[in-house]
């Protein structure tokens, strides 16, 4: 079965980034000239995703806004003449089919996930953690896809990080298969360093099967009251088959604010149209 749908959670409160995200979406602050949210749709739909279903949350309307029609923005772009950035804005309401639900409270990554199971309808599909932002020549959620295609199981993505850092995720212990492929033998969530059982961590692509949302019901929150994913993961490896794709491309974590510096300024770097004259800027900074 293809994997045609896509969850995007998209309800947090974006408390890292205050007081930007006071009244905006964390998912729609600009890396150069488009929001974070656009760059990780465009990654599902180049991974051949159809429908895009956006959990979102009080305050996520400028997200609905962003994916839909802006008529009076068009009108003016036509009477003006700006027929590229017309172009622009009318590709991104018809790159894809939006839906929406409301997450009530922000209960965990889980919980998103499960909200979204009435327009899942029974099939795998696949999440994608707008935080995450990967520059890759093969999408890194085609690279889990194709996975998918092999196993027909749950791949997670995941990529080697230092161990100072492992605390701040999921990280698997698996059993190399082939190349970047490995069979989940056990996941564990936000190890101590001593603790954890690889440097493989999991980041924010999921290609998952519809059991996943039994899993979810019979996970109990955490200490803070959210249900992990991880945790349901836990529950789904007793029942089914889970693999690990260790992508190939260089993630950005946008969700940390040094994070969201570098890929401002290397995706700058990589448009023909900024790079030499951003280039020439950075090299003649002098903040003294």
């Amino acid at each position: 079965m293809q994997i045609k749908k896509a969850i995007f959670p998209a309800a947090g409160l974006g408390t890292r980034f205050l007081p930007a995200t006071k009244a905006s979406p964390k998912e729609m602050l600009p890396l150069v000239d488009k929001p974070i949210i656009q760059y990780v749709v465009e990654e599902a739909i180049a991974s051949g995703i159809q429908d895009v279903i956006i959990v979102t949350g009080r305050g996520k309307r400028a997200i609905e806004d962003h994916f839909d029609k802006s008529w009076e923005l068009e009108y003016e772009l036509e009477r003006k003449g700006k027929h590229d950035l017309l172009k622009k804005t009318r590709e991104i309401a018809d790159m894809v089919s939006v839906f929406y639900v409301r997450q009530k409270e922000p209960l965990g990554l889980g919980d998103a996930i499960l909200t979204a199971r009435n327009l899942v309808d029974n099939q795998p599909f696949a999440v994608l953690l707008g935080d995450d932002i990967v520059h890759s020549g093969t999408p890194c959620l085609k690279q889990l896809v194709d996975v998918y295609n092999k196993y027909k199981c749950s791949v997670l993505a995941v990529e080697q990080v230092p161990k100072d850092q492992i605390h701040s995720y999921g990280v698997i212990e698996g059993r190399h298969v082939e190349d970047n492929v490995f069979r989940v033998l056990n996941l564990v969530e936000k190890p101590k360093p001593a603790d954890a059982p690889s440097d493989l961590a999991i980041i924010g692509r999921y290609i998952l099967t519809p059991e996943i949302f039994d899993a979810l019901e019979k996970t109990e929150p955490d200490k803070g009251g959210e249900i992990q994913l991880t945790n349901a993961l836990k529950i789904l490896k007793e029942q089914q088959a889970i693999y690990a794709c260790q992508f190939e491309g260089k993630r950005y974590d946008t969700g940390d604010k040094l994070g969201f510096l570098k890929a401002t300024v290397e995706f700058a770097l990589r448009r023909p149209d900024l790079a030499d004259q951003f280039k020439e800027y950075l090299k003649s900074i002098n903040l003294d």
